[in-house]
């Protein structure tokens, strides 16, 4: 049927993804394609020290960018939305949001982005003899009790940004695997938490004589395809603020972003890899066993259906190319320039510079970057007094600076772990300008990058093809069905590096290495 049909008969589904700085809303067909999108742009907020997003914020975004989205369905088939086959929610992966037996939040969202608990992580990575990184869920809560909040006697619940949204739409207390790993780790073998670590915390809390017990108070785990829930009349209401959508429309699993974005680049079979870049960047690989041992830099996650995936996670990717975009967009209003292609023109721009950048060397540490060790960061950009400073080298320094970190972190996968992936995909914000950023990227990661047509559509487009694999009724594995009914073989369009590059991209990371104090005096003296 078409599109207006396949609206007007209910047959749409629909995913929400709440990014870092969009809330992007994806309506497709049976056939999983795209018809509607709506979005609401958003910014996290520095408040008493942490990143956070606002309660109001959170709800406002959201029935804005599905208004958004109604509102293209109007302009384009001239219909109400009125009922759904199934919708997902997705949101930034980790952080923490506790709330009391009454269902209050006791502390404002904290989110991926803060880097204060470090001390509560390396206790747990003792503990558990496992990478527990800084932003998952049961760092943050275990940061709290040390500081002796006063909030942590009262919880009730706790939950990720993505599992409070499908709460309040559905009234289950219910979580994706992929999203519920990166609360506390899981248990491939189960499927749930892992039971020897919730014990081993249990213990370490025990002295406190709090109310509650870690497995009592956090989400219910689901895979992919199970039901999580139904819209529900209060939820139909919160999200559709004209009253035109019904309820008891059924729920996948709510995941995180980066289980999403494996969906969205075909990558949830062993073997399979994407690499995610907007305004953080990670590497998903999907293990085929287990890594030889714990390791700081790499975190341990799984697919929406639960295999075991290796993540290097980066803070930071884009933000800082981003505002020296801006500026050289600011700079083409004074001169009277107006240009919408001006982050195509320095991207292609940078393909011209040496492939070790001249020498010069950026960090784009808006926020700290916990795999290089820093609980902080400053923005910085360094040059030598005989490097060539040129524009392309500027630029392509930036860029380089984007992923610098991502790569430290995979060598660690690829050449101390022997690790093996036939494909990577990437997807994301650097790779909307053709070729330059998969062409970096290959160089980086010594490996052929695939992109594909699909991926701008991001991660509302992975949860709505999980929300569609839900309803599929078809029988088959999740990695099965997104080859067989989604991507038909596609694998998208591919770039292999070139000995020059990759020598090039070495020798810009010597270099941005040896930068390292520059960036901790920059830290240390720039407040």
């Amino acid at each position: 049927m078409d599109a207006k049909q396949c609206i007007e008969s209910g047959k749409a589904v629909l995913g929400i993804e709440f990014g870092s700085t969009r809330i992007k809303a994806v309506l497709v067909n049976e056939l999983n394609v795209p018809i509607a999108q709506g979005s609401y742009e958003w910014e996290n907020q520095l408040e008493n020290g942490l990143w956070t997003y606002s309660k109001e914020v959170i709800w406002f975004g959201l029935q804005q960018s599905y208004s958004d989205m109604r509102a293209d369905v109007k302009k384009r088939y001239g219909v109400e939305i009125e009922n759904l086959a199934a919708i997902g929610i997705s949101a930034m992966m980790h952080g923490y949001m506790p709330f009391n037996k009454e269902g209050h939040l006791l502390a404002p969202f904290r989110t991926w982005r803060n880097t204060n608990t470090g001390p509560a992580a390396a206790e747990l990575s003792k503990l558990f003899n496992y990478n527990i990184p800084l932003r998952w869920s049961i760092s943050h809560l275990y940061q709290a009790i040390l500081n002796g909040e006063a909030h942590v006697e009262s919880i009730g619940y706790l939950t990720t940004l993505a599992g409070y949204i499908h709460w309040k739409l559905t009234g289950e207390k219910v979580l994706g695997i992929g999203d519920a790993s990166g609360m506390l780790p899981i248990d491939p073998t189960t499927g749930n938490y892992r039971a020897d670590m919730v014990e081993k915390f249990e213990e370490l809390i025990a002295p406190k004589k709090y109310s509650w017990k870690l497995r009592d108070i956090l989400p219910k785990v689901l895979g992919a395809g199970e039901l999580a829930g139904r819209l529900t009349e209060t939820g139909a209401k919160r999200l559709d603020v004209s009253g035109h959508l019904k309820a008891g429309i059924p729920l996948c699993p709510p995941e995180g972003d980066a289980g999403t974005g494996m969906v969205a680049t075909n990558a949830v079979r062993p073997r399979t890899g994407n690499v995610s870049a907007g305004t953080s960047s990670f590497s998903m690989i999907v293990l085929e066993k287990e890594l030889s041992k714990p390791n700081e830099m790499i975190d341990i996650v799984t697919t929406p259906d639960g295999n075991l995936v290796a993540m290097v996670h980066c803070n930071n990717c884009t933000s800082e190319l981003n505002a020296w975009v801006k500026l050289f967009r600011e700079y083409a209003g004074l001169l009277g320039v107006s240009d919408d292609d001006i982050y195509g023109k320095l991207y292609t721009h940078a393909l011209e510079g040496g492939v070790d950048c001249g020498g010069l060397v950026a960090f784009n540490y808006v926020s700290g970057e916990p795999v290089t060790g820093f609980a902080e960061g400053r923005p910085l950009f360094v040059r030598g007094a005989n490097d060539n400073f040129s524009l392309a080298n500027f630029f392509r320094a930036q860029l380089y600076g984007s992923i610098a970190v991502l790569k430290i972190g995979n060598d660690v996968l690829f050449r101390e772990e022997n690790v093996k992936v036939d494909r990577i995909t990437g997807h994301g914000g650097l790779f909307k300008t053709p070729v330059v950023g998969q062409r970096f990227l290959a160089a980086a990661l010594n490996s052929p990058i695939s992109v594909m047509e699909t991926a701008g559509e991001g991660g509302a487009w992975g949860i709505a093809l999980l929300a569609s694999y839900l309803v599929s009724n078809v029988g088959l594995s999740l990695p099965d069905y997104l080859d067989k009914f989604v991507f038909a073989g596609n694998t998208g369009s591919e770039i292999a590096p070139t000995p020059e590059d990759v020598a090039g991209f070495e020798a810009y990371l010597a270099n941005y290495k040896a930068a390292f104090p520059i960036e901790e005096a920059a830290i240390r003296y720039k407040k």
